[in-house]
């Protein structure tokens, strides 16, 4: 849902806000040239009994920019893991807000209580300056005080606060609302991360672009401007004499930051908080994603029904429009999991409430019997705001548990969809404890299966302290519903509205608490909302985490459009507001591939767009991509022409195509599901994830990879029926066409040739690729025959290829091995010199075996093709005549000029094979 048309508030706020800056004489890139302290010196340093380093750090020279710096400062550094280093450097002697311990857990720090009257005795710094762990190694120097991160195999600096003449940037600055720290980076290193935005030039980070982390309610269509998420982290991968190393840094603050990088140089400027970083050596893309949920969380598990395709639309008036939809979907015979509802479906547009009249309860219920019954599955939206009513028994709840923001010890008065709001202080346990019972009381009025929870940034239409006009109607019910109509005053009167450093919010300079919570409002235990603004979301989506999985136990799916570190251990989340342009999806690639290296592996984004409107050309190219985001959903805004994927016919048979294809790889997406959260790695992949060495593909941001074995190559463009593709050293086969391969040595750009019907779907060597039949609904085409997709290197005389196979009762909370309702199966294969075997090793078989889960079919490609077929074996049996199994063979085509020269390749297929995937199997064969 929209909080404000794109095209005209943003625009006229930009105007006049560019304005009233250029007035008071600020630039957004005035700071970035401005020295603004002169560091600090170390006066002791000592081991702690924990293992790490303690130090203080004392002001060289104070300044007023910004403030007055904090005179004494304590440093801990530790190695928490073999691959993971921390520095944290606070106030010696004053508590500062920190992301909360009981929100993302964490080892502490030790108190300062414990350490700052040692700092007193100004002890000589203890003469070893390097730190040392298994993997990192952390060195200092004392005055200005600046420190190293070093890679110890090979002695790569990969983090480095000390300035020189090359690139010259302020020491270390800590005042109570700003706190600055640089690093100088190598010229070649290729940086990604630092989200959540819209980037124009791709997923590689871009030197001079603006880089501002505030959770902000603006449209998806800004560029390079701070949005709903905030992700203060970034993987820098390098490459020296063709070896690749890849580590990422966190700095865990949620407070307002611009990062401004260089090429050469890295700047944080923050206003408030701490410095916590983090260290994640690698050296691998994947070991860094590994290291980095490990701290954060691992990524929430998935039911499997959530990998099927969603419909959505705000604007679905009543209940027989929403069935209408879902019959159309059937009788265009184009697969379709859940439908949705926007705030349509609710009474006055407040939070777990029905509109009996549109949506009568009796009317639903019957619905959702008949969808549940066949599989198929209903979400609704959650807006934080609780409309001021006293009648609504909700909000009556609320105030009764005191559970909402404050501003001068009254709730906050903000204005949302259903005219005035509070907003829940989801930092207060007792808060967390109602909104459980509200979606409890809401399920028992509606079965919902998951919820998606917006507007979450937070969204506000005011700003300001506002309070309820006397004697109009507010909001009117005419016109944009998004139009400030409470009586507001602005607040400047605290350093927290007004904070002496601007961060670049919005990408304007707007003040930080407009169209929001007002920075000086309170939460629990008295954390303001200047400290605690980016965590809402987050806060949000872990106590509806919570209230999802008391309903029934079944595992929670929530869909949440603010983020921050560690969301993906409880949600999705979808790119928020779109456009139906060529522009904007190619912008979707980068930003899902972000969001696989912040832990949030299961995105999408607005399927065709969400504002108006998008072209029968341009749809049937975005269902071509859409259909391999993670999460995959058409929505579409309340103004936009209608656009499911049936209302084109051309539409419709892209959409079989593409989404017959998802749904016969929802094994192989379930078990990347299972990968991503037993060890975080992405399920959307970019390229260099698996070519970490091949430069070529650093910048690539219009292909990617769906685990490691898939690569997705759409057409981006407009009345393109071609796209030049790169693909990486080695063997790719269509999965379209299973005999079509291109084979280069070194990588190659090829030009397919896709028409409007069909997107490029390739298969990497040495994999096996687990697939079904397909079906209309997940659930169906979950108890399809099996087929395995097995790719050697082309003509390999000695090659392996590899698989798994993740299976469980996909609505149980865990998803693990050993409790009776899961099985995990290994597959592998080998090509040694004409002999060709293929076999499995099942865990925990029983499931499967109930299930009756068979592979009726078995591919094997790029096998040399100069001898025919012999001495077949299955499970150690001979191949009799009057076996069912038929064999083929087929020789491949090539798309790269054939280097393999003339030698021949081909793909033997073996079909009506019935072997069950809960035991262990063996297939056995010669060639030639």
């Amino acid at each position: 849902m929209v909080s404000s048309n794109p095209f005209t508030s943003l625009c006229l706020s930009s105007l006049l806000l560019t304005l009233l800056l250029c007035v008071n004489g600020v630039s957004s890139s005035s700071h970035n040239a401005t020295k603004i302290g002169e560091g600090y010196r170390l006066v002791s340093i000592e081991e702690t009994h924990d293992g790490g380093l303690v130090g203080f750090l004392q002001v060289n020279q104070k300044t007023s920019i910004y403030g007055s710096d904090i005179s004494l400062l304590r440093f801990y550094a530790k190695h928490e893991t073999d691959d993971r280093l921390r520095v944290h450097i606070t106030d010696a002697n004053k508590q500062r807000w920190e992301v909360p311990y009981n929100l993302l857990p964490r080892e502490q720090p030790p108190a300062l209580a414990q350490t700052t009257g040692r700092s007193r005795k100004n002890k000589d710094p203890i003469t070893v300056s390097e730190y040392s762990g298994s993997e990192l190694l952390f060195t200092y120097t004392s005055d200005p005080f600046s420190f190293k991160v070093k890679r110890k195999s090979n002695g790569e600096t990969l983090f480095d606060t000390s300035s020189d003449a090359s690139d010259p940037f302020s020491s270390l600055v800590f005042k109570d609302q700003y706190l600055e720290i640089s690093t100088k980076l190598p010229k070649d290193a290729s940086l990604y991360g630092l989200g959540e935005n819209t980037q124009p030039h791709g997923i590689k980070l871009y030197p001079s672009d603006p880089y501002t982390l505030y959770t902000t309610d603006i449209s998806a269509i800004n560029l390079n401007a701070d949005l709903y998420g905030s992700h203060p982290v970034y993987m820098d991968l390098r490459n020296a004499g063709g070896k690749a190393s890849a580590h990422a840094v966190l700095l865990l603050n949620s407070n307002g930051m611009d990062v401004f990088y260089k090429g050469t140089s890295l700047t944080y400027k923050i206003i408030g908080g701490v410095f916590d970083f983090y260290f994640f050596s690698g050296p691998s893309p994947l070991n860094v994603v590994d290291q980095y949920t490990q701290l954060i969380g691992r990524p929430a598990p998935m039911p499997y029904w959530a990998f099927g395709f969603h419909q959505c639309r705000w604007g679905y008036h009543n209940l027989s429009v929403v069935e209408d939809v879902v019959d159309s979907y059937k009788k265009a015979q184009i697969p379709l999991d859940v439908i949705w509802n926007d705030d349509d479906h609710m009474d006055g547009k407040k939070d777990f409430t029905l509109n009996q009249v549109n949506y009568p309860r009796p009317k639903l219920l019957k619905f959702l019997e008949k969808i549940h019954s066949i599989g198929m599955k209903y979400i609704v939206i959650n807006d934080p705001g609780i409309a001021v009513n006293t009648s609504y028994g909700v909000y009556q709840r609320g105030l009764t548990n005191d559970v909402f923001i404050k501003y001068d010890g009254e709730p906050f008065l903000a204005q949302v969809w259903p005219g005035a709001v509070n907003f829940p202080d989801f930092l207060n346990p007792k808060t967390v404890s109602w909104w459980v019972d509200e979606i409890r009381r809401f399920h028992e009025l509606v079965p919902i299966d998951g919820l998606w929870i917006d507007m979450n940034e937070v969204s506000n239409f005011c700003s300001g302290k506002c309070k309820i006009p006397e004697g109009k109607q507010c909001p009117t019910g005419t016109g944009p519903g998004w139009i400030c109509c409470l009586d507001c005053k602005n607040i400047t009167k605290t350093r927290w509205d007004d904070p002496p450093y601007k961060i670049n919010a919005s990408g304007i300079q707007a003040p930080i608490g407009f169209k929001t919570i007002a920075t000086s409002a309170v939460h629990y235990n008295g954390v303001l909302e200047y400290d605690a603004h980016s965590l809402f979301g987050f806060a949000e989506s872990i106590a509806t985490h919570k209230g999802l999985l008391g309903i029934e136990g079944k595992r929670p799916f929530i869909l949440s459009r603010s983020t921050f570190v560690g969301s993906g251990k409880y949600a999705a989340h979808w790119t928020g507001d779109n456009q139906g342009t060529w522009e904007n999806l190619r912008y979707s690639i980068s930003t899902m591939l972000n969001f696989g290296i912040f832990g949030v592996p299961m995105v999408g984004s607005d399927i065709c767009g969400f504002y108006p409107q998008p072209t029968e050309e341009l749809c049937n190219r975005w269902i071509e991509v859409g259909a391999f985001y993670p999460f995959s959903r058409d929505h579409a805004n309340y103004y936009s022409p209608r656009q499911e994927l049936y209302q084109w016919e051309s539409v419709a048979e892209s959409s079989r195509n593409a989404l017959g294809i998802r749904y016969r790889i929802l094994p192989y997406l379930y078990t990347l599901n299972y990968e991503a959260h037993i060890s975080g790695a992405p399920i959307a992949r970019p390229l260099f994830f698996s070519f970490p060495t091949y430069t070529e593909c650093y910048g690539l941001s219009t292909q990617f990879l769906l685990g490691s074995g898939l690569m997705i190559s759409p057409v981006l463009e407009q009345g393109k029926t071609e796209v030049k593709a790169l693909f990486p050293p080695g063997s790719w086969y269509s999965l379209l066409d299973l005999t079509s391969t291109i084979t280069s040595k070194d990588g190659i750009y090829i030009t397919l040739d896709p028409p409007l019907h069909v997107v490029n779907v390739h298969v990497y060597q040495n994999t096996i690729l687990p697939m079904q039949q397909g079906g209309l609904i997940s659930k169906d085409a979950r108890m399809t025959p099996f087929s395995l997709v097995i790719t050697f290197p082309e003509g390999a005389t000695d090659g392996d290829a590899k698989g798994n196979l993740f299976l469980d009762e996909d609505e149980l909370p865990e998803m693990t091995l050993g409790n009776g309702y899961s099985t995990y199966v290994d597959f592998h294969a080998t090509a040694r010199q004409g002999a060709v075997k293929v076999w499995s090793e099942v865990q925990e078989g029983k499931f499967a075996l109930d299930k009756g889960w068979y592979i009726e079919s078995v591919s094997v490609l790029g096998l040399d093709g100069s001898g025919a077929l012999s001495s077949l074996e299955i499970d150690g049996k001979p191949l009799s005549g009057v076996s069912d199994v038929k064999v083929s063979v087929s020789e491949h085509v090539h798309l790269d000029g054939n280097e393999n020269g003339e030698k021949k390749t081909v793909m033997v297929a073996l079909k009506g094979l019935n072997m069950s995937i809960g035991k262990n199997f063996a297939v056995n064969w010669k060639m030639g």
